[in-house]
């Protein structure tokens, strides 16, 4: 009998995995109060999904109104409408917002809440990530959630966006309704294409150099990075004019230029200013820049920041569109892809039984987090503002 158990022949006891439980979520989704800032977090396809999944979402009325969802349509997917920014903070355990919250939606927050927004820290007050501290909430940054791919879906799909999206704003002011050349964008036969140069070779330039050229533009695409342009011309199947960026030869380009669009991003930081003052008041007068790199400081030496209201202005007769964020300027569109990267995280956060247990399996989901329970996890963040940080890995063990 002692052999037996020895060689463990005797019935032994089975280990099953533990199914992890479901978590009900309370979503909440308040109005969003930043200027300029028409985009909300889930359309009302993806809350029916939501609910029928078994969670609830709580959103303030009107909160979709300028993407164009009302709230009848949030209502019959099965939202609960609320009229008090408040009450909505006070029902739900996870708080969907696009724009970073202001002072007040901070002190609405609730230790141990879990909020998704933009960071945007180069536009928040310097007691921004102090105040979220206080609260003691678990915040996301959602430009920095990465997929299986190691991608950041929200800047894909927002600089897919803004790519398309500037040339057709380009066109615009080409035209005679906004009082341009009276310019077609692209051209016919027997006329000389629009001439469209594009500063950076990433995500927003491609997508920028595919509509122009859709539209039967001559395209020439400027960046630092070889291995970036030889991307570009691989991805869009045809050889493009491309170059290094040399100050002399973009200067040469500019001067005969229709439309310049600045789509250049630093790792960190502003973004390099490669288009001198000298360089635009050389441009063709009536002729556009884009300036998409506006949100990190901008391009141009020319360039500053302007508003959907109020959306542009001349230099040197060079009219400059240098409205940050372009994708609000198709809020619906935007909305839809949000929601369409938004929707499965937060199925994937209720089936994994919450917050904390999606951090500890998802390493896409644990890269945008820099608060967990009111502790920083972010060495940047930590460095650049000289706060204390922990390492976000030992801290979700630990909890």
């Amino acid at each position: 009998m002692r052999a037996i158990a020895q060689f463990g022949l005797l019935p032994q006891e089975e280990m099953l995995e533990v199914a992890t439980r479901n978590s009900q979520l309370n979503i909440g989704i308040p109005k969003e109060i930043s200027a300029d800032e028409n985009r909300i977090a889930l359309v009302p396809e993806a809350v029916s999904l939501l609910v029928n999944n078994g969670h609830s979402v709580i959103i303030e009325s009107e909160a979709g109104k300028f993407a164009n969802y009302h709230d009848r349509d949030y209502s019959e997917a099965g939202a609960q409408i609320v009229y008090d920014t408040k009450e909505v903070y006070e029902k739900s355990n996870i708080i969907m917002k696009v724009a970073p919250p202001s002072e007040v939606e901070i002190g609405y927050l609730q230790p141990k809440q879990c909020l998704i927004s933009t960071l945007q820290l180069a536009v928040q007050p310097k007691d921004f990530l102090s105040k979220l501290i206080e609260r003691k909430v678990t915040a996301l940054a959602y430009e920095s959630i990465m997929d299986e791919d190691g991608i950041f879906p929200v800047i894909r799909s927002m600089s897919e966006i803004a790519g398309n999206t500037s040339i057709s704003i380009a066109a615009e002011y080409l035209s005679n309704v906004n009082k341009g050349q009276g310019m077609m964008m692209g051209g016919i036969s027997g006329i000389p294409p629009t001439e469209v140069v594009i500063l950076g070779a990433g995500t927003v330039g491609e997508f920028a150099a595919r509509s122009a050229l859709g539209l039967g533009a001559s395209v020439k695409v400027f960046d630092n990075s070889i291995y970036k342009l030889r991307r570009l011309q691989n991805d869009l199947g045809i050889r493009i004019y491309t170059s290094i960026l040399r100050p002399n030869i973009l200067a040469q380009v500019l001067r005969k230029a229709d439309v310049v669009v600045g789509a250049i991003r630093a790792t960190e930081g502003r973004a390099p200013c490669v288009i001198t003052e000298e360089m635009v008041s050389e441009m063709k007068v009536g002729s556009v820049i884009i300036d998409v790199s506006i949100d990190h400081g901008g391009c141009s030496e020319t360039s500053k920041v302007t508003t959907h209201a109020d959306p542009v202005y001349r230099e040197y007769g060079v009219v400059h569109y240098c409205v940050p964020n372009i994708a609000s300027r198709v809020s619906k569109t935007a909305s839809q892809a949000l929601s369409n990267i938004f929707a499965p995280i937060l199925l994937q956060v209720g089936n994994n039984g919450g917050i904390d247990q999606i951090l500890r399996r998802n390493k896409g989901v644990r890269n945008g987090v820099y608060l967990y329970n009111g502790i920083l996890t972010s060495k940047y963040l930590g460095e650049t503002f000289h706060l204390p940080y922990k390492n976000l890995d030992l801290l979700v063990a630990a909890f």
